[in-house]
């Protein structure tokens, strides 16, 4: 159980099969804060998935509704975040949810990122249905690398999502508090609406 008195949200971000919802998932019970994955708000406004949304409307417009989502969380605290693959390589999405949060990279080698995403159904991994998907996944983790490399990182190669979760929550607690500087405003996703 989490005892720490802390608001800052914890932020995850990494390739795909990483364990980002898994682990954020166990993160936010065991710290007992709210846990929000950014592609499912996003799905679940849209009425549409993530798929669809980009053949109806364009990347444009999912990047777009990225960085919404992003202005809106940075305004809240006391959160667990999931975000998409791609969503904190835009600068202007990393500085605003880092800062009222610390941003950790999930990360596991090839092997392992494919694994996990055969268990879960290529199907639903776009980017995955080519004839080689492992050298797509080393392509685009080369291609993500320095974006990544801004983060603090959480190697879950060889980890249970309990075990990456505990490293995480320990590296967490270390790191000093952010939080809200005098005149911000936000909001306690854990207060009740009435004493915000």
């Amino acid at each position: 159980m989490y005892h720490q008195q802390r608001q800052d949200n914890l932020v995850l971000t990494g390739f795909m099969g990483t364990g980002k919802t898994t682990v954020g998932r166990l993160l936010s019970r065991s710290m007992v804060r709210e846990f929000i994955d950014t592609d499912q708000l996003i799905v679940e406004r849209q009425g549409l998935s993530i798929a669809e949304i980009f053949r109806q409307f364009g990347e444009e417009v999912f990047r777009r509704l990225e960085s919404e989502v992003a202005t809106e969380l940075a305004l809240r605290d006391n959160l667990v975040i999931a975000t998409g693959g791609r969503m904190l390589l835009d600068p202007d999405n990393a500085t605003r949810l880092s800062c009222k949060g610390h941003i950790f990279c999930l990360t596991a080698s090839v092997d392992a990122i494919f694994q996990r995403i055969r268990q879960d159904g290529e199907n639903n991994r776009p980017l995955l249905q080519g004839k080689d998907p492992k050298a797509t996944i080393t392509a685009l983790l080369r291609e993500r690398e320095p974006g990544y490399s801004h983060f603090l990182q959480i190697d879950t190669t060889g980890k249970s999502p309990q075990e990456a979760a505990s490293a995480l929550l320990k590296k967490f607690q270390a790191l000093p508090v952010k939080g809200p500087k005098e005149g911000d405003e936000t909001i306690d996703a854990n207060r009740p609406e009435s004493s915000q």
